[in-house]
Protein backbone atom coordinates (compact mmCIF):
# COMPACT_ATOMS: atom_id res chain seq x y z
CA UNK A 1 0.00 0.00 0.00
CA UNK A 2 1.39 3.37 -0.97
CA UNK A 3 1.88 6.24 1.48
CA UNK A 4 -0.86 8.22 -0.26
CA UNK A 5 -3.36 5.39 0.23
CA UNK A 6 -2.31 5.04 3.88
CA UNK A 7 -2.83 8.77 4.45
CA UNK A 8 -6.26 8.59 2.82
CA UNK A 9 -7.32 5.66 5.04
CA UNK A 10 -6.15 7.50 8.17
CA UNK A 11 -8.10 10.61 7.21
CA UNK A 12 -11.24 8.55 6.58
CA UNK A 13 -10.79 6.75 9.90
CA UNK A 14 -10.66 10.07 11.76
CA UNK A 15 -13.63 11.44 9.85
CA UNK A 16 -11.56 13.94 7.85
CA UNK A 17 -11.88 13.15 4.14
CA UNK A 18 -9.10 14.26 1.85
CA UNK A 19 -11.46 16.54 -0.03
CA UNK A 20 -11.96 18.72 3.06
CA UNK A 21 -11.08 22.25 2.02
CA UNK A 22 -8.94 24.74 3.97
CA UNK A 23 -12.02 26.84 4.63
CA UNK A 24 -13.60 23.90 6.51
CA UNK A 25 -10.60 23.70 8.81
CA UNK A 26 -10.52 27.41 9.70
CA UNK A 27 -13.30 27.57 12.33
CA UNK A 28 -11.16 25.70 14.86
CA UNK A 29 -8.32 28.28 15.18
CA UNK A 30 -10.78 31.17 14.79
CA UNK A 31 -12.92 29.75 17.59
CA UNK A 32 -9.78 29.41 19.73
CA UNK A 33 -8.89 33.04 19.14
CA UNK A 34 -12.43 34.11 20.00
CA UNK A 35 -12.34 32.14 23.25
CA UNK A 36 -8.96 33.65 24.13
CA UNK A 37 -10.29 37.16 23.45
CA UNK A 38 -13.37 36.54 25.60
CA UNK A 39 -11.18 35.20 28.42
CA UNK A 40 -8.93 38.27 28.11
CA UNK A 41 -11.87 40.65 28.39
CA UNK A 42 -13.21 38.65 31.32
CA UNK A 43 -9.89 38.87 33.15
CA UNK A 44 -9.69 42.60 32.41
CA UNK A 45 -13.19 43.07 33.77
CA UNK A 46 -12.33 41.23 36.99
CA UNK A 47 -9.22 43.36 37.47
CA UNK A 48 -11.18 46.53 36.77
CA UNK A 49 -13.83 45.68 39.36
CA UNK A 50 -11.41 46.28 42.22
CA UNK A 51 -10.33 49.63 40.79
CA UNK A 52 -13.95 50.69 40.27
CA UNK A 53 -14.75 49.66 43.85
CA UNK A 54 -11.84 51.71 45.24
CA UNK A 55 -12.83 54.79 43.23
CA UNK A 56 -16.45 54.37 44.36
CA UNK A 57 -15.34 54.26 47.99
CA UNK A 58 -13.19 57.34 47.41
CA UNK A 59 -16.20 59.17 45.96
CA UNK A 60 -18.68 58.05 48.61
CA UNK A 61 -16.61 58.30 51.81
CA UNK A 62 -16.25 62.12 51.86
CA UNK A 63 -19.86 62.66 50.81
CA UNK A 64 -21.15 60.37 53.57
CA UNK A 65 -19.03 62.09 56.20
CA UNK A 66 -16.79 59.07 56.81
CA UNK A 67 -13.71 61.25 56.22
CA UNK A 68 -13.18 64.99 56.20
CA UNK A 69 -13.82 66.21 52.61
CA UNK A 70 -11.38 69.07 53.18
CA UNK A 71 -8.46 66.64 53.42
CA UNK A 72 -9.85 63.92 51.13
CA UNK A 73 -12.17 65.47 48.53
CA UNK A 74 -14.39 63.23 46.41
CA UNK A 75 -12.86 61.71 43.31
CA UNK A 76 -15.13 63.76 41.04
CA UNK A 77 -13.80 67.01 42.56
CA UNK A 78 -10.24 65.84 41.97
CA UNK A 79 -11.02 65.18 38.31
CA UNK A 80 -12.75 68.56 38.02
CA UNK A 81 -9.64 70.26 39.43
CA UNK A 82 -7.51 68.42 36.86
CA UNK A 83 -9.83 69.58 34.08
CA UNK A 84 -9.40 73.18 35.21
CA UNK A 85 -5.61 72.74 35.14
CA UNK A 86 -5.87 71.33 31.63
CA UNK A 87 -7.98 74.27 30.45
CA UNK A 88 -5.48 76.82 31.75
CA UNK A 89 -2.56 74.97 30.16
CA UNK A 90 -0.76 74.49 33.48
CA UNK A 91 -1.25 70.73 33.38
CA UNK A 92 0.40 70.46 29.96
CA UNK A 93 3.42 72.43 31.17
CA UNK A 94 3.84 70.28 34.27
CA UNK A 95 3.38 66.94 32.51
CA UNK A 96 5.68 67.85 29.61
CA UNK A 97 8.40 69.08 32.01
CA UNK A 98 8.27 65.88 34.08
CA UNK A 99 8.19 63.61 31.02
CA UNK A 100 11.15 65.38 29.43
CA UNK A 101 13.26 65.03 32.56
CA UNK A 102 12.26 61.44 33.27
CA UNK A 103 12.66 60.19 29.71
CA UNK A 104 15.96 61.99 29.15
CA UNK A 105 17.53 60.63 32.31
CA UNK A 106 16.09 57.15 31.84
CA UNK A 107 17.18 56.77 28.20
CA UNK A 108 20.67 58.14 28.89
CA UNK A 109 21.01 55.73 31.79
CA UNK A 110 19.93 52.75 29.69
CA UNK A 111 22.31 53.71 26.87
CA UNK A 112 25.28 54.04 29.22
CA UNK A 113 24.70 51.52 31.99
CA UNK A 114 23.44 48.44 30.13
CA UNK A 115 26.63 48.16 28.00
CA UNK A 116 28.73 48.74 31.13
CA UNK A 117 26.82 45.99 32.93
CA UNK A 118 27.37 43.59 30.04
CA UNK A 119 31.13 44.27 30.16
CA UNK A 120 31.35 43.96 33.95
CA UNK A 121 29.34 40.75 33.91
CA UNK A 122 31.39 39.18 31.10
CA UNK A 123 34.89 40.24 32.19
CA UNK A 124 35.50 39.01 35.74
CA UNK A 125 38.61 41.16 36.25
CA UNK A 126 36.72 44.32 35.42
CA UNK A 127 33.96 43.27 37.82
CA UNK A 128 36.45 42.68 40.64
CA UNK A 129 38.06 46.07 39.97
CA UNK A 130 34.77 47.99 40.08
CA UNK A 131 32.95 45.93 42.70
CA UNK A 132 33.88 48.05 45.73
CA UNK A 133 33.01 51.33 43.99
CA UNK A 134 29.67 49.91 42.84
CA UNK A 135 28.78 48.77 46.35
CA UNK A 136 29.61 52.19 47.84
CA UNK A 137 27.61 54.12 45.25
CA UNK A 138 24.55 51.88 45.18
CA UNK A 139 24.21 52.08 48.97
CA UNK A 140 24.22 55.87 48.87
CA UNK A 141 20.60 57.01 48.62
CA UNK A 142 19.97 59.26 45.60
CA UNK A 143 17.79 61.63 47.63
CA UNK A 144 20.63 62.09 50.11
CA UNK A 145 22.76 63.39 47.23
CA UNK A 146 20.11 65.83 46.01
CA UNK A 147 21.69 68.85 47.82
CA UNK A 148 25.06 67.90 46.34
CA UNK A 149 23.70 67.77 42.79
CA UNK A 150 21.96 71.13 43.29
CA UNK A 151 25.16 72.73 44.65
CA UNK A 152 27.30 71.39 41.81
CA UNK A 153 24.85 71.65 38.90
CA UNK A 154 22.40 74.32 40.01
CA UNK A 155 18.61 74.12 40.25
CA UNK A 156 18.11 73.86 36.48
CA UNK A 157 17.38 70.84 34.32
CA UNK A 158 20.89 69.39 34.55
CA UNK A 159 20.69 68.54 38.25
CA UNK A 160 17.29 66.83 37.88
CA UNK A 161 18.29 64.77 34.84
CA UNK A 162 21.54 63.77 36.55
CA UNK A 163 19.59 62.67 39.60
CA UNK A 164 17.40 60.48 37.40
CA UNK A 165 20.47 58.97 35.71
CA UNK A 166 22.07 58.22 39.07
CA UNK A 167 18.94 56.62 40.53
CA UNK A 168 18.38 54.47 37.41
CA UNK A 169 21.99 53.34 37.20
CA UNK A 170 22.09 50.85 40.06
CA UNK A 171 19.06 48.65 39.35
CA UNK A 172 20.12 48.62 35.69
CA UNK A 173 23.75 47.79 36.43
CA UNK A 174 23.15 45.12 39.05
CA UNK A 175 20.47 43.31 37.06
CA UNK A 176 22.55 43.40 33.87
CA UNK A 177 25.61 42.01 35.66
CA UNK A 178 23.51 39.26 37.25
CA UNK A 179 21.87 38.48 33.90
CA UNK A 180 25.21 37.89 32.17
CA UNK A 181 26.67 35.84 35.02
CA UNK A 182 23.58 33.62 35.23
CA UNK A 183 23.72 32.52 31.60
CA UNK A 184 23.88 28.72 31.49
CA UNK A 185 27.57 27.74 30.97
CA UNK A 186 26.40 24.72 28.97
CA UNK A 187 24.93 27.05 26.34
CA UNK A 188 28.21 28.92 26.06
CA UNK A 189 30.23 25.70 25.78
CA UNK A 190 27.86 24.32 23.15
CA UNK A 191 28.13 27.50 21.06
CA UNK A 192 31.92 27.47 21.27
CA UNK A 193 32.00 23.79 20.34
CA UNK A 194 30.02 24.60 17.19
CA UNK A 195 32.60 27.23 16.26
CA UNK A 196 30.79 30.42 17.27
CA UNK A 197 33.00 33.50 17.30
CA UNK A 198 33.00 35.95 20.22
CA UNK A 199 30.56 38.41 18.54
CA UNK A 200 28.28 35.54 17.51
CA UNK A 201 28.42 34.09 21.03
CA UNK A 202 27.43 37.42 22.51
CA UNK A 203 24.69 38.14 19.96
CA UNK A 204 23.17 34.66 19.67
CA UNK A 205 23.59 33.24 23.19
CA UNK A 206 24.49 35.69 25.94
CA UNK A 207 22.26 38.64 25.03
CA UNK A 208 19.05 36.61 24.41
CA UNK A 209 19.57 34.64 27.63
CA UNK A 210 20.24 37.81 29.64
CA UNK A 211 17.39 39.93 28.23
CA UNK A 212 14.66 38.84 30.69
CA UNK A 213 16.70 39.89 33.72
CA UNK A 214 17.89 43.06 31.98
CA UNK A 215 14.27 44.06 31.40
CA UNK A 216 13.57 43.53 35.11
CA UNK A 217 16.28 46.10 35.80
CA UNK A 218 14.86 48.45 33.18
CA UNK A 219 11.40 48.36 34.74
CA UNK A 220 12.83 48.89 38.23
CA UNK A 221 14.84 51.82 36.87
CA UNK A 222 11.72 53.41 35.37
CA UNK A 223 9.98 53.33 38.77
CA UNK A 224 13.07 54.76 40.45
CA UNK A 225 13.24 57.53 37.85
CA UNK A 226 9.72 58.77 38.65
CA UNK A 227 10.31 58.57 42.41
CA UNK A 228 13.51 60.61 42.37
CA UNK A 229 12.19 63.06 39.78
CA UNK A 230 9.14 63.97 41.85
CA UNK A 231 11.31 64.48 44.94
CA UNK A 232 13.75 66.71 43.04
CA UNK A 233 10.90 68.76 41.55
CA UNK A 234 9.55 69.39 45.03
CA UNK A 235 12.82 71.03 46.08
CA UNK A 236 13.89 73.24 43.20
CA UNK A 237 11.56 73.56 40.22
CA UNK A 238 8.95 75.89 38.77
CA UNK A 239 7.20 73.26 36.66
CA UNK A 240 6.56 69.53 36.86
CA UNK A 241 4.16 67.22 38.65
CA UNK A 242 6.30 67.26 41.80
CA UNK A 243 6.13 71.04 41.81
CA UNK A 244 2.36 70.86 41.23
CA UNK A 245 1.92 68.58 44.25
CA UNK A 246 4.04 70.58 46.70
CA UNK A 247 2.74 73.95 45.50
CA UNK A 248 -0.86 72.75 45.80
CA UNK A 249 -0.15 71.56 49.33
CA UNK A 250 1.32 74.92 50.35
CA UNK A 251 -1.59 76.76 48.72
CA UNK A 252 -4.10 74.32 50.29
CA UNK A 253 -5.45 73.35 46.87
CA UNK A 254 -6.07 69.81 47.96
CA UNK A 255 -7.97 68.53 44.87
CA UNK A 256 -5.10 69.71 42.64
CA UNK A 257 -2.62 67.98 44.91
CA UNK A 258 -4.45 64.67 44.58
CA UNK A 259 -4.72 65.11 40.83
CA UNK A 260 -0.94 65.57 40.63
CA UNK A 261 -0.50 62.30 42.52
CA UNK A 262 -2.90 60.57 40.12
CA UNK A 263 -1.00 62.03 37.17
CA UNK A 264 2.26 60.50 38.40
CA UNK A 265 0.50 57.14 38.84
CA UNK A 266 -0.93 57.23 35.32
CA UNK A 267 2.44 58.14 33.80
CA UNK A 268 4.12 55.33 35.73
CA UNK A 269 1.52 52.82 34.53
CA UNK A 270 1.87 53.99 30.92
CA UNK A 271 5.64 53.79 31.18
CA UNK A 272 5.42 50.24 32.52
CA UNK A 273 2.96 49.20 29.79
CA UNK A 274 5.32 50.48 27.08
CA UNK A 275 8.22 48.56 28.61
CA UNK A 276 6.13 45.38 28.83
CA UNK A 277 5.24 45.73 25.15
CA UNK A 278 8.91 46.17 24.23
CA UNK A 279 9.82 43.17 26.37
CA UNK A 280 7.31 40.95 24.57
CA UNK A 281 8.56 42.21 21.21
CA UNK A 282 12.22 41.59 21.94
CA UNK A 283 11.57 38.20 23.51
CA UNK A 284 9.12 36.59 21.11
CA UNK A 285 11.35 33.52 21.18
CA UNK A 286 10.11 32.78 24.72
CA UNK A 287 6.57 32.28 23.42
CA UNK A 288 7.88 30.02 20.64
CA UNK A 289 9.84 27.93 23.15
CA UNK A 290 6.84 27.70 25.48
CA UNK A 291 4.65 26.36 22.69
Amino acid sequence: MSSLETLTLLELAHGRPESMSGADRRPRPIAGRIRATVRGFGALGCRSLLLIALLSIWEAAPRLGLVDPVFLPPFSEVIAAGWQLAQTGELYDDVSASLLRALSGFLISVALIVPLGLLVGWYARLGNLLNQLIEICRNTAPLALLPVFILLLGIGEMSKITMVIYSCAWPLLLNTIAAVRQVDPLLIKSARTMGATAPQLFRKVILPAALPTIFVGIRLASASAMLVLVASEMVGAKAGLGYLIINSQYSFLIPQMYFGILGITVIGLAFNAVLQTLERRFMRWKALVAT
